[in-house]
């Protein structure tokens, strides 16, 4: 059996650390703590979990902050995890089974990170992260914001997950002030930076600076697809932001240059002409949708409701207003076999029904 070093950093997480920390009990067999200025009650919570407890003093830089907890472990592995995080009870019984059986010629392990969540708390939004990585490989974090490490070696793709259960709504411009301090010292940003700096501009509803980071983002050769396909979905975003509506298609439909479509990209488009009253266009697009598999490993931001629920029900949409009941029905019941605990399928099974046995009499 593997033994594993939870490695974390954390700053005023009083609300959140206990939570994650009581979740990884039995998982851990050492919990390295390192704190980079909390004021709060943090460090009394993670007392009584471990007594690594380190400080180290904020640098702006994420990845140096990260190596150096890293460099304190001391397990055949390394997990990593934010104060928010939590690993629930389905994926507790995997991580112990994984402990027992994982290859030792394994390097990293790939586990899915939920992110997004809706009203009923099914995931809709996730992605593979490099989560549990071979101590003695010294991996190294890059990059002072939006932190990653190079997933090389042999590499096994599991199906646990990681929940993120954010606490704090309100966005801060930390990351923005990171990469702006970044470029204050002339240091340049590389692709990824480019792209995540880009994103932060959006975020924090600076969308002229955006648009024109990510049509300089779109256009350099060397960056990812993946990255490029999201920008061009932001850039869209961005330019209705500003009202400049003329520019929303051109910037969705500019991602077909790099690859295949991705659902969220085509239901963005038949949402789009939804709201237009266009229905037989949205219907195309909505469609084309469900036709296409999200590649999980990709290590793309997935919206996996873009490729099932959310085509279906706008196609219920469609088609009754174009008074087609009957195939507005099915696609409701499509979208129902996703989420039957959804209002919308829900109201809408109830309108149908009804609607249906008046079309009958």
């Amino acid at each position: 059996m593997i033994k594993i070093s939870l490695c974390m950093i954390v700053k005023d997480e009083e609300q959140v650390l206990n939570r994650c920390l009581t979740s990884v009990e039995g998982i851990a067999d050492e919990i390295i703590i390192v704190d980079t200025g909390s004021t709060d009650k943090t460090k009394d919570i993670a007392k009584k979990f471990t007594n690594k407890i380190y400080d180290f003093k904020w640098v702006n830089d994420f990845s140096k902050a990260r190596n150096y907890s890293f460099s304190k472990a001391t397990m055949d592995y390394t997990l990593w995890l934010d104060a928010d995080d939590v690993i629930l009870e389905e994926d507790r019984e995997k991580f112990l089974k994984l402990k027992e059986e994982l290859n030792p010629n394994t390097d990293i392990v790939m586990m899915k990170y939920n992110v997004g969540f809706d009203e009923n708390g099914n995931v809709n939004f996730s992605y593979y992260r490099e989560r549990l990585l071979k101590t003695k490989r010294n991996y190294i974090w890059k990059s002072p914001i939006h932190e990653v490490i190079e997933p090389v070696g042999n590499i096994f793709y599991s199906d646990i997950c990681i929940t993120h259960k954010k606490e704090k709504e309100a966005y801060s411009r930390r990351n923005l002030d990171i990469f702006e301090d970044m470029l204050s010292k002339n240091i340049k940003l590389d692709y990824r930076q480019q792209y995540y700096y880009a994103r932060e501009l959006m975020y924090n509803k600076e969308y002229e600076k955006a648009i024109n980071n990510l049509t300089l983002f779109i256009k350099e050769d060397g960056a990812w697809i993946e990255n490029k396909i999201n920008a061009c979905l932001d850039l869209a975003n961005c330019y209705l932001q500003i009202n400049k509506e003329d520019m929303y298609l051109p910037s969705l439909f500019k991602s077909f240059e790099f690859d295949t479509p991705r659902a969220e990209i085509c239901t963005t488009i038949g949402l789009y002409f939804l709201s237009k009253s266009k229905y037989n266009l949205a219907i195309y697009w909505l469609k084309l949708s469900t036709q296409i598999t999200p590649n999980l490993k990709s290590g793309a931001f997935v919206l996996l409701d873009y490729y099932n629920f959310i085509p279906y029900i706008n196609l219920c949409v469609c088609y009754d207003r174009l008074g087609d009941l009957k195939k507005a029905y099915e696609y409701n019941e499509l979208a129902g076999k996703f989420k039957p605990e959804s209002k919308e399928y829900i109201n809408n099974k109830k309108y149908f029904e009804k609607a249906l046995t008046n079309l009958v009499q």
